[in-house]
């Protein structure tokens, strides 16, 4: 009797700890499909003709700066296009900002340092492409 009460007890142990274990596998699922991972904010950047050195490299740094002033900004990098294709539609700089909710980017575009770097680049640019997207 002892016997069956105990390899009925690991039985319902093991049953309960399989379904536990899939419906954790069904919540990080739906977590996925969701859309709860990290959002990608990806900016591209034309400069105008004409445009210094200097001044797209004073607009670089400010740029780098944003992630230690902006504590929502969860990573940052950057780059110069150096594709073959030549696609990029004279697009030449690309930024690609990390968020970890949609709520960290609400607090990131109306900032007042996201702001001020704006008002820096806007007169030496001539266009600009953002992208956002959640990580799948």
């Amino acid at each position: 009797m002892t016997l069956k009460i105990t390899l009925l007890s690991l039985f319902l142990t093991l049953t309960t700890y399989s379904t536990l274990q899939a419906q954790s596998e069904v919540i990080q699922e739906e977590k996925v499909m969701k859309n709860t991972g990290l959002l990608r904010h990806v900016v591209l950047f034309q400069f105008k003709k004409g445009t210094s050195s200097e001044k797209i490299k004073e607009i670089e740094a400010a740029f780098h700066e944003l992630p230690s002033k902006i504590s929502e900004i969860y990573s940052y990098e950057w780059g110069l296009n150096n594709s073959p294709e030549n696609l990029n539609k004279n697009f030449t700089h690309c930024f690609f900002l990390t968020f970890q909710s949609e709520a960290d980017r609400a607090t990131y575009l109306p900032h007042p340092d996201h702001k001020a770097f704006g008002a820096l680049l806007t007169p030496f640019l001539e266009d600009v492409l953002v992208v956002d997207y959640w990580v799948k």
